[in-house]
């Protein structure tokens, strides 16, 4: 089980496969963040906020963690506004 609330029915392959990825990253911390992120937005998103996301989920969960946790700075290339989205979402709900 992913935790995801969200079915990918009716998004594209690529939403389908982000999302699939954000729910699957190896840290569960990095599923939550990732995960609920995408459950919530990537029906929504911009081509230019889906390449964002790519590029950021390539990024190691140590790395990615400790930089959205406020741990350690991230790279300049991955500082965007879909990180700064993702880094202020707060989900709401049960398990929130």
């Amino acid at each position: 089980m992913t935790g995801s609330t969200r079915s990918s029915g009716g998004l594209d392959d690529r939403r389908k496969r982000l999302l699939f990825r954000c729910w699957h990253r190896g840290m569960r911390e990095m599923d939550l963040i990732l995960g609920r992120f995408a459950d919530a937005e990537i029906g929504s998103l911009t081509d230019a906020e889906l390449i964002d996301l790519e590029s950021l989920i390539e990024v190691p969960d140590p790395d990615l963690y400790a930089a959205l946790s406020g741990g350690l700075p991230l790279a300049p290339q991955y500082r965007t506004a879909l990180f700064d989205r993702i880094r202020s979402f707060s989900p709401t709900g049960p398990d929130a």
